[in-house]
């Protein structure tokens, strides 16, 4: 059994706002920082951003039950924190809008950690290692054997994603789809509509096993930009960044983290990443 790390959430909340009452602007300021954190204690609920369309990590299973490894994950969170947990289906940029405004406190969504996203907001301890890789045509590999090989090529993806901005920044030209779910995004390659799908390994290697009807494959040596993903929240919401690090800690100490990847990804333990993979 997992220990609840925050059982009295509202003592824990009810102490930060004691320390603020000194009229410090310092103190004040720690005040606005945990505003996050603030809705959640008193809601008893917290809010994440996900797609719902993302298989294995967010997606609707044959129940249409909200579930993958990233949800199960962070309701395993927010069961540690001893709140609720909410979710929002929504698009990756809208995700990024929704965490600004406080409409939601995370975004689990195979968030990658990079240095323009640390401008703007900050993450959890990393609880993915993975790397990118391409879905391609089955029959010619989409004419792409290296990056350079993009140029021209049509790059399938949503904006603002690290893997969209890979592919333009190698001369592709995007073509967006708003929020569909994945079979939409392969047989858009198949039939030539686009070439090529940049996206994380494990999610690819996935869906295209789980769709042998389209015929796609994700590239045999096209493996590129190690990467460690988390959860994604607000700019200086020191409280609630604590909380989750914390848990998240524990869910990686005890195993439970490693499970659910095992449970969604075919076995795979997404939570370390492998040291025989040759990167571009």
């Amino acid at each position: 059994m997992k220990k609840q790390l925050f059982p009295y959430i509202g003592l824990a909340a009810a102490a930060l706002l004691s320390a603020c009452q000194g009229g410090e602007p310092a103190e004040e300021n720690a005040s606005d920082e945990n505003q996050a954190w603030d809705a959640i204690e008193e809601k008893g609920t917290i809010v994440v951003a996900t797609a719902g369309t993302l298989f294995p990590t967010s997606y609707h299973d044959d129940d249409n039950e909200l579930t993958g490894f990233e949800v199960e994950l962070v309701k395993e969170v927010a069961d540690l924190l001893g709140v609720d947990v909410t979710f929002e289906e929504i698009g990756v940029e809208t995700m990024t809008q929704a965490l600004n405004s406080g409409r939601v406190h995370l975004a689990a969504n195979s968030l990658a950690i990079t240095e323009e996203r640390q401008k703007n907001f900050d993450f959890s301890l990393p609880y993915k290692f993975s790397y990118g890789s391409a879905i391609v045509r089955a029959d010619d590999l989409s004419g792409i054997e290296t990056l350079e090989d993009l140029d021209g090529k049509i790059a399938l993806g949503a904006p603002t994603t690290t893997y969209m901005q890979k592919a333009e920044s190698y001369g592709a030209e995007p073509l967006f789809f708003d929020n569909v779910t994945n079979d939409v995004y392969l047989r858009a390659v198949e039939t030539g509509q686009g070439d090529v799908i940049l996206n994380d390994f494990y999610l690819q290697s996935i869906t295209v096993e789980a769709m042998p009807d389209i015929d796609v494959v994700v590239h045999p040596t096209l493996f590129y930009d190690p990467s460690e993903q988390a959860f994604m929240m607000a700019k200086g919401e020191t409280r609630l960044k604590e909380a989750v690090d914390e848990a998240l800690e524990q869910l990686l100490a005890d195993g439970t983290a490693s499970e659910l990847s095992k449970q969604f990804f075919n076995g795979q333990d997404v939570t370390t990443l492998p040291d025989d993979i040759e990167f571009q």
